[in-house]
């Protein structure tokens, strides 16, 4: 059963759901899909750890945050993840991902 997870508030930041795609060309945001999902291409192996350490850095990046702000909270092993963003609001989050799209 696939989860379905959406951007929202929570107490100390915010939660972004994250659907990875490993072995890209290279580390960006696609699009994001219509249950408010983004769709993030990394271009590390298909190997969990390095794809998630990958990922985290990408995002903290892309954020302008420091990667230990950003954890990965469900979906470590696999390609469906909720990230946390510490310190930032659904919509700032929402706002440099959109900014940062292909």
């Amino acid at each position: 059963m696939a989860r379905k997870f959406n951007l929202s508030d929570g107490k100390r930041g915010s939660a972004l759901a994250v659907r990875v795609t490993p072995r890209a060309s290279q580390n960006q945001i696609v699009s994001m899909m219509n249950d408010g999902t983004i769709k993030v291409h990394i271009a590390a192996d298909a190997e969990d750890a390095q794809t998630n350490a990958e990922l985290i850095a990408f995002l903290a990046d892309v954020l302008g945050v420091p990667k230990s702000r950003v954890e990965i909270v469900a979906g470590e092993t696999g390609r469906d993840k909720l990230i946390s963003v510490l310190d930032m609001d659904v919509e700032t989050a929402h706002q440099r991902i959109v900014a940062h799209m292909d």
